[in-house]
């Protein structure tokens, strides 16, 4: 008996020493208010480039217009023609034609990412040839299986 009231005693001290007992589990709980959480689920929307600069929309419309996917000149503003020629030309392809441009298209119009500024512009590009692969494209010094 005199050893379960020194426990508690022990265990009592101990409560009051740190302020919860070492064995609690505390739950936390999440308080959000509906205005909260429809900020951070549409917060997604509003990451990477927003619009098209005019300088890009005037390329890939001359991109359009050599294809024959838009008619006209073009004018560096991202249009509802642009888009629907966009759409039109990636759907050719058979690519999705909900995101316009798709990065597949853009590549395929010749206007893929610039490498100038890359450490070795010459490893990119055309004509590049693996370092796991001799130029007749056997694998240099690779067994085979």
């Amino acid at each position: 008996m005199r050893a379960k009231s020194l426990k508690s005693i022990v265990v009592t001290g101990l409560v009051l020493a740190v302020g919860t007992p070492l064995f609690a589990v505390t739950h936390k709980t999440k308080h959000h208010s509906r205005l909260s959480h429809l900020r951070h689920a549409a917060a997604w929307k509003h990451h990477g480039q927003q619009q098209i600069q005019q300088d890009r929309a005037r390329e890939i419309q001359e991109a359009l217009i050599r294809e024959h996917y838009l008619d006209g000149q073009p004018t560096g503003v991202w249009d509802a023609k642009t888009t629907q020629a966009m759409r039109h030309f990636q759907s050719d392809q058979g690519w999705q034609s909900k995101v316009v441009p798709d990065s597949r298209a853009l590549i395929k119009l010749g206007l893929g990412p610039s490498h100038e500024n890359d450490l070795n512009p010459a490893l990119m590009g055309e004509g590049i040839s693996s370092p796991l692969k001799s130029p007749e494209g056997d694998p240099a010094g690779l067994p085979q299986r």
